[in-house]
């Protein structure tokens, strides 16, 4: 019997139980960095160094913290279900916890690009990157990561995903950040849809989700009893 497609979008929620700061909530990254000073095309043209001693940092607590058992219940279901995660997370917890296919829509911390050609991309796991550190072409490295301001190269893919999908599913993201928030749109009308959240979350466009109410852990857990009870 073929195995029924399951789409999963997972925000910073996600991975917060790991420990890893989210940037809206109360004590988020962004309490501690202004925005528009190390996340932003301007802000790299302005100020590199503290923009790469941002990310050199993120980068350091990927070493600090595990997957948690949201991450673990998702790999898991991957036995069941023909599975993909699109995920707004730029750290690297869904591959460590075993999932397969996933979908980095605003980059992947591990990695850092060319500043002028971005094709150029390199995996440095968790190392830092300083200012003179550059690419083989000559041109400053700079974090491989979707800035506010700059387009979203794999949002394309994450729509085709979307509208394949049997089973959708929303963990830990608060559906604020575009474009990812409009993929709610493209999931099938007569896809099962389901929220995981412990926070109130408006979905837009009046779609219709079963909510869970709960931590991303505590909700994939729940979420897996309602699936393969089906």
């Amino acid at each position: 019997m073929e195995k029924k497609k399951m789409v999963v979008l997972t925000g910073a929620g996600m991975s917060a139980e790991s420990g890893i700061s989210t940037f809206r909530d109360s004590g988020g990254l962004w309490e501690k960095y202004r925005i528009e000073d190390v996340a932003s095309p301007e802000a790299f043209a302005k100020n590199p160094k503290l923009v790469l001693d941002f990310y050199n940092l993120r980068r350091k607590q990927l070493d600090e913290v595990q997957p948690n058992v949201g991450h673990l219940f998702l790999s898991r279901l991957q036995e069941f279900f023909d599975m993909f995660i699109i995920t707004q997370n730029v750290d690297n917890l869904h591959e460590r916890a075993g999932s397969k296919n996933i979908l980095h829509l605003h980059g992947e911390l591990t990695k850092v690009r060319s500043s002028k050609y971005p094709q150029l991309i390199y995996d440095i796991g968790t190392k830092a990157i300083q200012l003179g550190d550059v690419c083989e072409k000559g041109t400053q490295l700079r974090p491989h990561i979707v800035w506010f301001g700059e387009s979203v190269p794999a949002i394309e893919a994450a729509v085709e995903l979307t509208a394949q999908a049997d089973i959708f599913v929303i963990i830990g993201t608060s559906l604020n950040v575009y474009p990812a928030a409009s993929l709610v749109m493209y999931a099938p009308a007569g896809s099962r849809k389901f929220l995981i959240d412990p926070n109130p979350v408006e979905i837009p466009y009046g779609l219709k989700f079963t909510v869970i109410k709960k931590s991303a852990g505590e909700g994939t857990k729940e979420l897996e009893k309602l699936l393969l009870s089906i």
